[in-house]
């Protein structure tokens, strides 16, 4: 973590004269962040996280004079001495009452650095969500009814562009795309299908390196019949090298993918819910899409839908994993820790498929859904999700 802290302190003659930026409350910070704060001048904001601490009363007025060197939200630090929170109190009204954003940082010392570690978080998520576009292959899929966001309050919320590109782009690419390597699929299977899915793969990285795309989402089910293949395993490669690919045109699950990418590292898989079961809280997820990187072992299969193309089935380990799904409206979103219990093998389901057990009532998902879509991915990071989707939305 790069943090960054600038120091106001008035003139007033208070017992603690020397107050220190360093050592003592910031020192006690530091420990529990398991890193240095960084002293910085009051206009250095090179940094994940940069915070003002208001080390006495009387500081307001420093503050208006710096003001303009300041960049919103203004994270206010402060501690239990010399009238540093009153001052803060009156600075931070001035801040909100002028519509602008900001938080005082106040409270015990565990507290305090806790909420600093969400803060860094937050703040390197929306930093890179500014520089992400998202490219849209073709239209939404004509059953994503509820997964659409709109692009303006899209970028107004959380920063992201779109460019939209023509499936016609796709097929033209395609054509052009000759070369493959077809060790990036491994297994037995039809060797000219596994050209045609390579062919695609190529394709669709091709225009994403052209657009400068982080990420992108394809009307895949229009491209069965010009190309007689199908997106799956094209996708599947693009996460494993860090390019954010959802299938059939869902936004919604695009973006969902992409914040567990910068939040984590992370590929996702993005599946269909297929069954639920109130009675034991588990959930049957299933796709054709899963990227090769969270397989243990893994298949060359058909489409389910189609039965074309090359699709993974794909085996993941049994171990945590977290539920996520972000609303189209942007306002609401699932995310549950779970546990993978089995791989199952099933003839009506899409290729790869899993049970999952939740530990969120899984009945919310009937109740109040937030589309199809559901994302997965490694690790238990559903308290993560909520501290920053808190912040963003």
């Amino acid at each position: 973590m790069n943090i960054k802290i600038s120091g106001l302190r008035s003139g007033l003659n208070y017992n603690d004269m020397l107050n220190p930026i360093t050592g003592g409350f910031i020192a006690e910070i530091e420990e529990k962040l398991g890193c240095k704060l960084t002293m910085s001048d009051i206009d250095d904001y090179d940094c994940d996280l940069k915070l003002i601490f208001i080390q006495s009363g009387g500081s307001e007025n420093l503050f208006l004079q710096n003001v303009d060197k300041l960049k919103e939200p203004y994270y206010l630090l402060t501690n239990g001495s010399n009238n540093s929170l009153a001052a803060s109190l009156e600075i931070m009204t001035y801040i909100t009452s002028n519509g602008k954003n900001g938080e005082i940082l106040h409270g015990d010392v565990a507290y305090v650095a806790d909420r600093i570690k969400t803060l860094v978080m937050t703040e390197k998520l929306k930093k890179s969500l500014s520089e992400t576009v998202f490219g849209v292959m073709g239209h939404p899929s004509d059953w994503l009814i509820a997964s659409v966001p709109s692009y303006e309050e899209a970028t107004k919320k959380l920063g992201v562009t779109f460019k939209d590109i023509s499936l016609d782009e796709v097929k033209q690419e395609y054509e052009r795309t000759l070369m493959v390597n077809k060790d990036l699929l491994p297994g037995v299977f039809d060797d000219a299908e596994k050209t045609k899915a390579l062919r695609t793969f190529g394709a669709l990285k091709t225009i994403a390196e052209k657009y400068g795309l982080s990420g992108f989402t394809v009307r895949c089910f229009d491209l069965l019949k010009p190309l007689a293949t199908t997106g799956c395993a094209g996708l599947a490669l693009l996460n494993d090298e860090g390019i954010t690919a959802a299938c059939e045109g869902d936004i919604a699950a695009l973006i969902s993918m992409h914040i567990v990418k910068l939040l984590t590292g992370q590929p996702s898989f993005q599946a269909n819910p297929s069954r639920i079961s109130p009675a034991d809280n588990t959930m049957v997820l299933a796709h054709c899409t899963i990227p090769l990187a969270m397989t243990d072992d893994l298949r060359l299969d058909t489409h389910f839908e189609s039965g074309t193309g090359v699709a993974i089935k794909g085996y993941l380990r049994e171990e945590d994993v977290t539920i996520f799904r972000l609303s189209a409206d942007l306002k609401n979103y699932f995310v549950s820790d779970g546990k993978i219990i089995r791989n199952l093998d099933e003839p009506d389901l899409c290729r790869t498929q899993i049970l999952v057990k939740l530990e969120e009532d899984v009945s919310d998902i009937l109740k109040k859904p937030c589309g199809n879509h559901h994302i997965v991915f490694y690790g238990h990071h559903a308290e993560d999700i909520r501290r920053v989707m808190r912040s963003i939305l």
